[in-house]
């Protein structure tokens, strides 16, 4: 009992207690302030590879609060869009609504494939929501393919003009061989609903 009442009576084994404890406490909170640099450093110096093989994106103005939609066709399949985000070949992967719940502030979509079944594609936008009066929304849309064993590929790129709600246009029809080459003299703009049907 004796040396217990000692030590609690030695100031210089408090003072280093204290020192301790302090220097331990800067080390972790160099280590947490250092965590996100090392994380983005190692981000940056990533080899980044598209998932899919067919992969098909529009973007539109960011300050623009529409609804822009993506639709895809691959061959002999069912249309891929924002209520059927899936089937045997695409998957859409990001549906965006604009401003409207958006963390990242971009206006943007994206469908992959998985392999490159030939044949025919299609790809649409649909215009979801209302357009404020006298607003048009360019849409760019892009097409590119990555073959098995190569790098991804920009094949077709376009921009198409929405004005109104429900309206449905195709940018591009196009066809692929398996290996991934367009086919020469494919690629048309003749439209082909995906979305809505026609009046009548």
């Amino acid at each position: 009992m004796l040396v217990l009442d000692e030590f609690e009576d030695d100031p210089s084994g408090t003072v280093f207690r204290d020192v301790l404890m302090l220097a331990l406490i800067g080390f972790v909170a160099m280590v947490i302030m250092l965590l996100p640099h090392l994380s983005e450093k190692r981000d940056e110096n990533r080899d980044v590879h598209s998932p899919g093989n067919v992969v098909v994106e529009i973007h539109w103005s960011n300050e623009l609060p529409v609804d822009v939609d993506l639709w895809v066709q691959a061959p002999r399949d069912v249309p891929v869009g924002f209520w059927n985000q899936g089937s045997t070949y695409f998957n859409l992967l990001r549906d965006d609504l604009g401003i409207e719940g958006d963390a990242t502030g971009r206006n943007y979509e994206v469908s992959y494939s998985r392999g490159i079944p030939a044949g025919e594609y299609t790809v649409n936008v649909h215009m979801y929501g209302a357009v404020p009066l006298g607003v048009r929304v360019p849409v760019t849309v892009v097409v590119s393919v990555k073959p098995m064993y190569g790098e991804l590929q920009q094949l077709l790129q376009t921009r198409i003009e929405l004005t109104r709600r429900n309206q449905e246009e195709t940018a591009f029809r196009f066809r692929l061989k398996d290996s991934g080459e367009l086919v020469p003299g494919s690629v048309t703009t003749v439209r082909r609903l995906l979305v809505t049907r026609p009046a009548g």
